[in-house]
Order: structure tokens, then sequence, then C-alpha cells
């Protein structure tokens, strides 16, 4: 028997969500936790810890990369279309230090077809630390086959 499930938008977010988590060795081998997964939508959090600090002993730009670069796939994936980061940019504001928690808010700028736009903003404590634009590319497959996004 062929049954199809269906889901509400926020269900299906964070159950792709989910899926995707069991496969991110990258984000998980970090330190990274999922805060909170809409549609569209994504906050991660991350601590510097020694590791992530550079010569200047300040958080290396690489990781602040690498969350908002993560917090931008769980939202572009959060649709159950699987996509892909086609280009991105950041620019750095302010450092973030050892011992600093950085937390990541993805949210969806556009979509339309196979394309889309996600601005992220790093934070500590509410101040801003850096900008990322992030522009997607849907590559086919979904990351719940059979499930539907039903009623809101």
């Amino acid at each position: 028997m062929n049954v199809k499930a269906t889901l509400s938008p926020d269900d299906l977010a964070r159950a792709c969500a989910e899926a995707m988590w069991q496969e991110d060795d990258a984000s998980k081998g970090l330190g990274m936790e999922i805060v909170e997964i809409r549609p569209g939508q994504a906050t991660m959090a991350m601590t510097v810890k020694p590791h992530m600090v550079n010569g200047q002993r300040i958080a290396h730009g690489g990781f602040i990369f690498l969350l908002a670069d993560s917090t931008f796939a769980f939202a572009c994936n959060s649709h159950n279309e699987r996509a892909v980061a086609a280009q991105c940019n950041i620019s750095f504001i302010r450092p973030g230090k050892l011992g600093d928690r950085l937390v990541a808010t993805a949210r969806e700028i556009s979509r339309t077809g196979r394309s889309g736009i996600y601005d992220v903003r790093v934070t500590v404590d509410d101040t801003v630390i850096a900008e990322f634009r992030g522009h997607s590319r849907t590559i086919g497959g979904a990351w719940l086959p059979g499930v539907e996004i039903g009623a809101k």
C-alpha cells in the first residue's frame, strides 16, 4: 500500500532538519546545536573553543562562516527539497572571542524555481558580529520521500 504522510509546514521543517542532522558530521563535530527550525528559517548556536581562535586570539572567521553556512543549509533544506549552496558571502562586523556563544539566525528572502536567497545574522548576546548572504540551488530529491505539506 502506498500511503503519503501529510505534515504541517513547521513539522515538515523540523523533520527535514532531523533527517539532515543525522548526516551532518561537520556541524555536530564543531559542537553546533539546532535552536529552532521553521519553514525557510533556522537558528543554530556554537561556542567558540580554544581550537577556534586565530593568532589575534579572536574567533577565526572560518568558524563564524561555518556556523552561518550550516544555519543557511538548515533553512534552505526546510521545505523537503534537497538544496546546496551556490554562492555565499560574509561581512565580519565585530570579533568573536574565546568562550562566546555565537547564535546564527537564517531567514529566507526569496525562493523561486530552483533558487533561493537567505540572510544569516550571527550574534553574541544580541550584538551583531557578522552578516552572511547565501544563494541556494535545489538538486533534486527529498529529505522525506512521500511526505507532503498539509494545512498550516
